[in-house]
């Protein structure tokens, strides 16, 4: 074979494995449509799934999961789990105050997402016992089996404030990494952090309630 049928063949088959690469990820990835993941994740962007991982949720973990009730296929952050207590408090000067107690112990601290801060306009306050929207901010414990989720986006996501609680059986797989396009990062950015909350020493009567049917509606 002399050069340039050795080059020829060399070329070809790297074209063939490309397609093959891109069949196989069309085939594998999952498709994010909408902004509620902005900027994380781009209307368009295709997504994998850590294999193995259905069923499961670790805090502030990227999931795919079925809302409870609903078939579509939502893409969302993992914020609380089971045991948890978590709270949303909304003023005019910070519009999205996402708390969270650890296991329902020790103290209460902010979730701290850089995404959030610029983008967080009109938000309410949450929870209510089911893990919605409520009329004031409210510590409430997240159920056994169950967690409480957001998009990156929050003025534009619909999530458990809509939803209520997340169920871990219904999560299809944590988001590993970026497929498409190849142009960006495969990485997801920059995970939350917990943060000493300011607010702490006026929390007054946002101890909220661990368990109970009572409280006020979405």
């Amino acid at each position: 074979m002399n050069a340039r049928r050795a080059a020829g063949a060399v070329l070809g088959t790297g074209v063939l494995l490309c397609l093959l690469a891109s069949v196989a990820v069309t085939s594998l990835s999952v498709r994010v449509d909408g902004t509620s993941m902005a900027p994380t994740l781009a209307d368009g962007d295709r997504v994998l799934v850590a294999p193995g991982s259905a069923g499961e949720a670790r805090r502030f973990d990227v999931v795919l999961l079925r809302a409870t009730g609903r078939d579509a296929l939502l893409v969302k952050r993992v914020i609380a789990l089971p045991g948890d207590r978590v709270a949303i408090v909304s003023t005019p000067e910070r519009p999205f105050e996402v708390l969270l107690q650890e296991r329902g112990q020790g103290p209460v601290r902010r979730v701290a997402a850089p995404q959030w801060t610029a983008q967080a306009r009109r938000t309410g306050a949450c929870c209510a016992p089911d893990g919605t929207r409520s009329a004031r901010p409210e510590l409430v414990t997240v159920p056994e089996g169950s967690f409480f989720y957001l998009g990156d986006n929050p003025d534009l996501s619909d999530d458990s404030r809509a939803y209520g609680w997340g169920e871990l059986g219904r999560v299809e797989g944590r988001v590993g990494l970026r497929a498409f396009p190849v142009s960006t990062s495969p990485g997801l950015g920059d995970r939350p952090v917990l943060e000493e909350w300011a607010g702490v020493a006026t929390l007054g009567g946002l101890q909220g309630r661990p368990e109970g049917p009572e409280g006020p509606g979405p």
